[in-house]
């Protein structure tokens, strides 16, 4: 990431220089994500510029502009969702708008409405909700600014199993 020149240089024993290098243009690395643990708790709007993985609780929103959000495991929020990618391992209790893809893998529950232009829910997932499917990014996010708020999934009701769904054939 940095030129190889040391940063501290000594001329002598009572004299220190000191040279700092520019960050180098390398594509290569990877984008920063922040990390939320397990015993953070978070009340009210949560916006940012970087991936971000929540393994603890968040209520309130969440909007990450051209960002991935990952909710883990352990985490559990009660949130309006907002970014280009997410990805539910967790509980989710809210509306959920993505500019790319929305996942709920197996051991993800999500009580909300998804609007994403691909969505994926494996088997063993737990949604209750529905689903809007645009490709267009515009689209999803006039679509969530929208809605924001005034569509909430009552949370009380009970989720069931995907694959306990049955879907009538055309």
């Amino acid at each position: 990431m940095f030129d190889k020149k040391d940063a501290v240089t000594k001329n002598s024993p009572s004299e220190t220089q000191f040279n700092f290098s520019k960050p180098s243009s390398d594509k290569s690395i990877p984008t920063k994500t922040v990390f939320i643990g397990q015993s953070i708790h978070i009340k009210g709007e949560l916006t940012g510029n970087e991936d971000l993985t929540i393994e603890g609780k968040v209520e309130g929103n969440i909007e990450l502009k051209d960002h991935n959000l990952i909710i883990g495991a352990n985490g559990r929020i009660e949130a309006e969702l907002f970014a280009k990618n997410i990805t539910i391992m967790g509980e989710v209790n809210g509306n959920v708008y993505a500019e790319e893809r929305v996942e709920v893998t197996k051991s993800g529950k999500l009580r909300g409405n998804i609007i994403a232009p691909r969505v994926i829910i494996e088997d063993g997932a737990r949604f209750k909700g529905s689903v809007e499917m645009e490709g267009n990014k515009k689209f999803v996010r006039e679509e969530s600014r929208r809605k924001n708020g005034k569509e909430k999934v009552d949370a009380s009701q009970e989720s069931v199993p995907v694959e306990n769904v049955k879907v009538p054939a055309h």
